[in-house]
C-alpha cells in the first residue's frame, strides 16, 4: 500500500470515529495485511513481545494440559480412557471449535476429531480459508464416555461429566482468547452454554460464553448421517457468517460452497 492510500484510509477511520463516537473495529486478519504492506521501521521490540505472548500462551496451554493428563475427578472415565484428549492447534487462533467428547479414535491417538467426523471438519476449514493447524479444536470433555464392556460406539456425555470437566475448556478459551467459537452439535451447546434445544432452534443464531460471540452449527457427525445437501448448505452458511464476523474475505466459490 502506498502512503498516499494509507493516509487516505487512515482520514477515512478517522473521520468514521468523530462521526459515530466510537473507534472503528479491524478484524485480526485487516490488520495483519496492514501491517504487512504499510512502510514503517521494524521495532525488535515489538516483535519480541508478540513472540513473548504467543510462548506464555503456549506454555499457559501445556500446563493445563497436564493437569488434564493425570486428572481422576470423573473416576470411571479415567479408569476407562486410553489417555485424555486435551486440545490441538494454535494457541493465537482466531476460531475454536468445539465438540462434545473423545471417540474411539481420538482416545487411541490423543486428539480431537481424528474420525471421519474430524477429516469432515478439515474439509470445512480449508474450504473456510484456514489449514487445520491455523484454528484450535477441542471438546467439552478431555476423557472418551466409557462404555458398557462388549459395546460399540460412543455414548453423549451426562451433564455432570460436562459440568466437571467444563473448567479445563474456559482455561484454554481464556489462553486462547479466540475471536470466535464454534460450537458443533446440540451436547456442545448443552456443555458450553448451559442451554437445550434442537439444532432447528439453535443453529445459525449467534450466542455469546463469557463476552465471545459462539456460532452454532451441526456436529459434522451429523452430516455423515444425513448427507442431503440442504443440510450441508446450512452448515456451510453458518461458516460464512463467521467469516463475515471476522471481516475475512468471502469468494464467489466459497460464497456457492455445498451447493
Amino acid at each position: 500500500m502506498q502512503q498516499p492510500a494509507l493516509d487516505l484510509v487512515l482520514g477515512l477511520l478517522e473521520k468514521i470515529r468523530d462521526e459515530n463516537n466510537h473507534h472503528p473495529r479491524a478484524s485480526r486478519h485487516i490488520l495483519e495485511t496492514l501491517n504487512l504492506t504499510a512502510p514503517r521501521k521494524t521495532d525488535p521490540s515489538q516483535t519480541g513481545n508478540v513472540e513473548s505472548v504467543r510462548k506464555s500462551k503456549i506454555e499457559r496451554l501445556a500446563s493445563v494440559q497436564a493437569r488434564v493428563a493425570v486428572c481422576t475427578k470423573c473416576p470411571h472415565l479415567a479408569s476407562s480412557r486410553t489417555q485424555t484428549v486435551f486440545g490441538v492447534g494454535d494457541a493465537d487462533a482466531e476460531i475454536m471449535f468445539i465438540g462434545e467428547a473423545p471417540g474411539v479414535d481420538e482416545d487411541a491417538q490423543g486428539e480431537p476429531f481424528v474420525g471421519r467426523a474430524g477429516q469432515l471438519l478439515t474439509k470445512i476449514i480449508k474450504a473456510m480459508g484456514f489449514a487445520r493447524e491455523e484454528v484450535y479444536i477441542a471438546n467439552i470433555l478431555k476423557c472418551r464416555p466409557d462404555m458398557p464392556p462388549g459395546s460399540f460406539g460412543n455414548r453423549v456425555p451426562t451433564p455432570l461429566e460436562m459440568q466437571t470437566c467444563r473448567p479445563y475448556l474456559v482455561e484454554q478459551i481464556d489462553i486462547i482468547q479466540p475471536n470466535v467459537l464454534v460450537a458443533l452439535g446440540a451436547t456442545a451447546v448443552e456443555g458450553l452454554l448451559g442451554m437445550r434445544g434442537t439444532m432447528r432452534e439453535l443453529r445459525g443464531r449467534w450466542h455469546s460464553c463469557n463476552g465471545r460471540p459462539v456460532m452454532i452449527t451441526y456436529h459434522p457427525a451429523y452430516l455423515l448421517r444425513n448427507q442431503a445437501p440442504s443440510e450441508k448448505r446450512k452448515l456451510w452458511e453458518d461458516m460464512l457468517q463467521v467469516l463475515d464476523k471476522l471481516e475475512r474475505p468471502i469468494s464467489e466459490k466459497q460464497r456457492n460452497y455445498f451447493l
